[in-house]
């Protein structure tokens, strides 16, 4: 299995933490959460992540969400489905 980075998009990649995680996958696969925050064209950068991940991991379920407002915070209801349904969160902004 590849390595996991965390990539924040403010710092070089070079600067790039390797995420440590008690859980392992095994045959298992991830489930994967998406937070658009509704801004043009996040929907079409956070695809792009989905199919790079789906390339390098098993991905049992993809949960999509949307923010209403690009300027207010996700929800309590969005930010508990996530925490219920995925292992892990990408959410990404665009214009």
């Amino acid at each position: 299995m590849g390595k996991i980075f965390l990539v924040v998009p403010d710092a070089p990649v070079e600067a790039a933490a390797e995420l440590k995680s008690s859980r392992t996958l095994g045959s298992a696969g991830i489930r994967l959460g998406v937070l658009d925050n509704s801004k043009g064209n996040a929907d079409h950068l956070l695809n792009l992540i989905i199919e790079g991940v789906k390339k390098d991991f098993k991905v049992d379920s993809v949960v999509m969400t949307r923010k209403p407002f690009s300027s207010k915070p996700a929800t309590d209801v969005i930010l508990d489905q996530l925490a219920k349904e995925a292992d892990l969160v990408v959410s990404a902004m665009a214009d």
